[in-house]
């Protein structure tokens, strides 16, 4: 059972219109590669599915979108699509779907190197 300062709702806003949608946290499985991809597995109830279809209907690719897990603050994405889920046999009355959102990278031109006993940061290409 969840803990009551935390919610069982997984929020997902657009950015420039304020609309949101809200999945039920038991129904979602998330994954991320060390990239900032994830891959947001969602099996519900078909009514919900198309829900959920009809809310990243308009929604393009790298649009700005805000992701909140139970209430813990919202984190920002990018949206990268949405796709069929495999693998598993459901009811007729469950679907599958995987969205697809990508975390911001932040590139830096450093690198960390150690010089006896200190970290001290050069630009790539310039380590003496």
């Amino acid at each position: 059972m969840f803990n009551n300062e935390f919610s069982d709702r997984i929020t997902i806003k657009k950015v420039n219109t304020n609309e949101s949608i809200e999945l039920n946290q038991r129904r979602v499985q998330i994954r991320q590669n060390q990239n900032g991809l994830m891959a947001v597995s969602y099996v519900a109830p078909v009514f919900e599915i198309m829900d959920l279809e009809n809310f990243f209907e308009d929604v393009i690719s790298s649009e700005k979108l805000t992701l909140d897990i139970g209430d813990t603050g919202e984190a920002k994405v990018s949206y990268r699509g949405m796709v069929d889920g495999k693998g598993k046999n459901f009811p007729q009355n469950l679907d599958h779907k995987i969205i697809l959102l990508q975390k911001p990278t932040f590139r830096d031109d450093r690198e960390n190197v150690q010089i006896t006993g200190f970290s001290k940061f050069k630009p790539r290409g310039k380590i003496s």
